[in-house]
Parts: structure tokens; sequence; C-alpha cells
């Protein structure tokens, strides 16, 4: 029985002594039990078991068996954002400044029918070759003069005034009994000079009255070329030493004044406007009111392009007409026709007259027909006489008009 009991307290022993063993290890604040030097730990050598309690706990594994551990994202750091540099004060821009238009001076007008006399090449055919073909016959019987009327009929020279050149000129070939073509071609040119009405008078009533600028109305019906040659005009008078103020009455069509205005600005002349489809009396008056303010000796108005039958329209012309007198009469009103109308521009000069009190003609276009007769059956049938002719697109294309010149430049070279 105490022989049983033996073992079993060696046991309860050793559980005790292990128990102190680890109590002692782990007790906070003391540090491990210093390991015997290898060979003299007790129990190895001497082949003793040694409870797992007192064996030294196991070393720790190297860092590189280690689990990786888990990388703490750090927060990136906040830059401050450079503060923006102070601005720098800068003068605004500066436009460039806008060039005047180039002020040009026309050349004068004398001579400058003799110099366009080319433009009426198309003339020249009925006149020249025509005429003088004709009365150059051997024999001139009634049907040759049949043809001479024929030939000054489709020149639209009109039937009364046909008539009348050509009497004369069967008179004076009989009794002259001249067939030279230089006689002929004198006799030709004595004949139509005489039917212009050489002695009428075709210079612009222009230069300062009692103090205040002459005024010249142009009026005409659409598509004239009114505007255009109303600027025309314009360098007419500033070529032979004129100052103008130009007066944009024609209010229904926008383009009309801005045309006047690129003419107006070529010479250095004033352009008075008003709004679009404002009343074209008012500006009329307001132009003849700057022309005295400025004291220039002309004031040029264009007023709208409107038909003969408009009966409305033509009222309106003749209350223009009324309020720019309200400064004083108006010198000359100018009618804008188209040579290529023919016959038709009779019946607008007729009714523009009763109107307006027309002085003078400009007929244009006249290098673009064969029709140079027209000049004539204006002329005889209404006493108005033909102030400018227009030969040419060019700027300077519109010229005083001279009788014996231009019956001249209708013959052609001798």
């Amino acid at each position: 029985m105490k022989d049983a009991l033996v073992p079993v307290l060696i046991v309860i022993g050793l559980l005790l002594l292990a128990g102190l063993t680890l109590f002692l290890v782990r007790r906070p604040g003391r540090g491990t039990l210093p390991q015997a030097p290898e060979g003299e730990r007790p129990g190895i050598e001497r082949g003793e078991k040694i409870p797992p309690s007192v064996i030294a706990p196991p070393a720790e594994k190297p860092a590189a068996e280690k689990a990786p551990e888990q990388a703490v994202p750090s927060k990136p750091a906040v830059v401050p954002a450079p503060a923006p540099p102070a601005p720098v004060e800068t003068a605004p821009p500066v436009a460039p400044p806008k060039a005047e238009p180039e002020i040009e001076k026309p050349e004068p007008t004398a001579g400058r029918l003799v110099r366009l006399r080319a433009r009426l090449s198309r003339s020249q055919n009925v006149f020249g070759k025509g005429l003088l073909g004709l009365l150059s016959r051997d024999h001139l019987d009634d049907d040759a003069w049949d043809e001479v009327e024929e030939s000054l009929i489709s020149a639209d020279v009109g039937v009364q005034a046909t008539t009348e050149i050509v009497a004369k000129l069967r008179e004076r070939t009989r009794v002259l009994g001249t067939r030279s073509t230089a006689d002929l071609r004198s006799l030709l040119a004595e004949e139509l000079t005489e039917a212009l009405d050489p002695k009428l008078d075709r210079s612009l009533h222009t230069g300062v009255m009692d103090g205040k600028p002459s005024v010249i109305l142009v009026v005409g019906v659409n598509g004239a070329g009114k505007t255009t040659s109303c600027g025309k005009i314009a360098r007419v008078l500033v070529a032979d030493g004129h100052t103008v103020v130009l007066g944009a009455a024609d209010t229904f069509r926008a383009a009309a004044a801005e045309q006047l205005a690129t003419w107006a600005s070529r010479v250095g002349a004033q352009v008075v406007r008003g709004p679009e489809g404002g009343d074209p009396a008012a500006v009329a008056f307001d132009a003849v009111k700057k022309g005295i303010d400025a004291g220039v000796d002309t004031v040029l108005i264009d007023t709208a392009g409107r038909l003969q039958n408009k009966v409305g329209l033509m009222d309106e012309l003749g209350k223009i007409k009324r309020v720019v007198e309200k400064h004083g009469p108006v010198s000359e009103t100018l009618l804008v026709l188209d040579a290529t109308a023919g016959q038709n521009g009779l019946s607008q000069a007729r009714v523009f007259t009763e109107v307006a009190d027309v002085t003078g003609v400009v007929l244009t276009k006249l290098d673009g027909t064969a029709k140079g007769g027209i000049v004539i059956a204006v002329q005889r049938a209404l006493g108005i006489p033909v102030k400018l002719v227009g030969l040419g697109e060019g700027p300077d294309d519109l010229a005083p008009f001279d009788p014996s010149q231009f019956v001249s430049a209708l013959l052609g070279d001798e």
C-alpha cells in the first residue's frame, strides 16, 4: 500500500514543482530563467525527461517567415495650391486708327465730252456711217430720203424733229448741189446741232445766293441710275471748284444712303441722312440747314426713285420741294433719264416737269444705245435742255453736254 503511494506522491510533487516554475517564469516584472550553457542543461546529458512546462518557449520565427503585415495606407500629404499671381494692370487694347479715305480731286470737266466721244460708237453707226452713207449716193430720190427719215426715227430723234431735219437737208442739197462726203457731213452736222438748240442754257445754277447755298434736287424713276448720277454730279461740282453737302432723302432704300455716303467720302463732301423709312422732306430740310451752317455753296439732294404714274409718290416729291423752299428757292431740279428707255422717257419727263418744275436732264447710259437721238427728242418735246450725259460706269464718265461736240462725236471722224 505504501509502495503504491510513492509514485503518486512523486507525480504530485513534480506537478507542484512545474507549477511553481511556471509561476516564476510568467511572473510580471521578472525575466525568464537563465538558460544553462549547452551541455549543462539539467536532464539532457543525464537522459532525464523534462516536463514540457519547464522547456523554454520556442524562439521567434525569422522575419522572412513572418506573415506580411498589412500596410496601412498613409494619407497623401496636402500640398497647398500656389497663390495666384497678382494681376498685372495693363492698358486696354487701343484699336488702330481708322484710315481716312483718300480725298480725290477730279479733273476739271471742260473738254470731258471730247475725251469720251469714243463711247458713242453705237450711235456713230447710225448717224456717221448710216446717214452719211445714204446722203453720199449719186442720186438722192424719194426712196433715199425715206431711208434717211427711217434712220433718224429709229435713233429716237422723234417724228416731228425728223421731218424738219429731212426737209432742210433736201432743200439745201438741192440748192447747193453738193455731193462730196465732207460737204454732206457739214450740212448734217449743222442741222443736228440746230435741232439740239445750242442757245439753251446748259449750265448748272450753283453758288451762294443771298448768303445761302444753291439747292439742286435730283429726281427720276427707279432703275435710271439716279443715286449713282447724284454721286457723279457731286464729283462734277467738286471738279469745277464747288463745295457740296449731299442730302440722302431716299429713305425708302437703305442702300441709297450708304451709296451716297461712299460717293461723298471720295471727294470730301458731307452727307445728311435720316432714319430708314423716315420723312424725306425732313432730311432735305436738314440738308439745306447743314449747308447753310457749313458755308458750302451747293446742296445736292437725292430723292427716292418713283414711277411717273404713282400719284402719291409724285405728291411727296412736291412736298419735298415746298419744304426745302422754306430756306430759299430751289436752284435746279435735274431729271435723270435712262437713254435706253427711248421714247418712254418723254412721258416720264412730262409728268416730272408738271410736279417738280424740271430745269435740266441728266441722260444716263448713252454709251449703251444706238438711239442717241433721244437727246433731240427730249429737248424738242419739252423745251428742257440736256445738261449732263453719262457715257460709262466710271466715276468721271458724266460729262457736261455740248451740242456741237456731241454731234461731232455722233458723226465720227471726218
